[in-house]
């Protein structure tokens, strides 16, 4: 038997064993290979809590961590395992006399070696198995598209990889998953986008891309609850990039994230948050009888995160609009506000202290 380490031995980032622990200002402790790399790529936020980070952020090490992993590792030394080679399985995959349980088997392999183990995505990669992967994913079968839609979405969790993915042809494959797809697929699908919209450049290519966005948007509205889920956090990777918002509203979304809002699910607050950055967002939630309302509830009884881009959203509507202003004060939102600028999160600190400016300077012009 493999040893088993406890959680906070591995890195919340690769999920490996960390050899160098630090802790980030956010009280969070990562490796130190893996949170640079996420500092050298740009991130100026805790990937944990999302709180920002100085332009420096200090890297202090957890040298109480770093000698219980290296106690527990002499106490309890891990036998290895042989691991087959990447090339073995890939060429079950692409044999035309392998069978189906043989394909399967393989995707089985790959995608339990491959979760945790970037060094065996990487030989994954290198080995040339994607586009073996990729028509594995475009089969009618859906067993074997939901277990290669599994191993894409492993393989997507290394920035290295997440570019090379859109050049080979991935876009396609998992954007025909998520039109025709099981449940299980359609939302393994939505997760790889959102993997693959970590990137830039990615997010333009993903939302250019026939169909993308609408199939997305549809998810949404017929998608049953892991499926509305994920859809709504590709949605929300995907609307970062400005060009998506206008997308997003075009194919219908604002109504259905209002009514999904409604329902409970915060992450369309969230999308919402974002569209409303959109002249094309602003008008369509205007246009949407009760869509102030919906927003001022979740301010009333929301998560943090929920109340923070109600917020946030009701600051860009009421800027945009003085109807919007007159319906967001006939909800009591001035009130609340008034309740919320001394709320502990800065930003719903920030958000709440905003909309009480728009709100009375409003009034007064009135």
């Amino acid at each position: 038997m493999t040893t088993q380490f406890p959680d906070d031995f591995k890195c919340p980032i690769s999920l490996e064993i960390m050899s160098d622990p630090v802790i980030l200002s956010s009280g969070h402790t990562f490796d130190r290979s893996s949170i640079q790399r996420w500092l050298d790529a740009g991130h100026r936020s805790c990937p944990i809590t999302k709180l920002p980070l100085p332009d420096n952020p200090a890297l202090i090490p957890n040298h109480a961590l770093r000698s219980l992993i290296s106690n527990y590792t002499l106490l309890s030394p891990p036998k290895p395992r042989p691991c087959p080679e990447p090339q073995t399985l890939v060429s079950a995959l692409t044999a035309t006399a392998s069978s189906l349980d043989s394909k399967l088997n393989a995707l089985d392999q790959l995608a339990r070696l491959s979760k945790r183990d970037s060094a065996f995505r990487r030989k994954i990669t290198e080995s040339g198995a994607v586009s073996a992967v990729l028509g594995c994913v475009g089969s009618e079968d859906p067993v074997l598209q939901q277990k290669s839609l599994s191993l894409l979405l492993n393989l997507s969790l290394d920035d290295d990889n997440k570019v090379g993915l859109v050049a080979e042809g991935a876009i396609a494959r998992v954007v025909a998953a998520l039109q025709a797809g099981s449940a299980d697929s359609r939302a393994v699908a939505a997760t790889i986008l959102t993997s693959l919209a970590v990137m830039e450049v990615n997010k333009a290519t993903i939302g250019a891309y026939p169909h993308a966005i609408r199939v997305l948007v549809s998810l949404l509205r017929d998608g049953k609850g892991r499926e509305k889920k994920e859809a709504a956090t590709a949605l929300y990777a995907l609307c970062s990039f400005p060009d998506n918002r206008r997308r997003a509203v075009q194919c219908g979304a604002v109504p259905i994230l209002v009514r999904i809002a409604d329902s409970g699910l915060e992450r369309a607050v969230e999308v919402l948050g974002l569209l409303a950055k959109s002249k094309e967002g602003r008008e369509a939630m205007e246009r949407f009888n009760g869509c102030v309302k919906v927003l001022v509830r979740v301010v009333r009884s929301g998560s943090s995160r929920g109340v923070e881009y109600a917020l946030l959203t009701l600051n860009s509507l009421c800027c945009y609009s003085e109807d919007m202003c007159v319906a967001t004060r006939r909800e009591g939102a001035l009130d609340l506000c008034m309740g919320l600028v001394e709320d502990e999160n800065e930003k719903i600190r920030r958000n709440a202290w905003g909309l009480v400016q728009v709100l009375r300077g409003s009034q007064s012009i009135r």
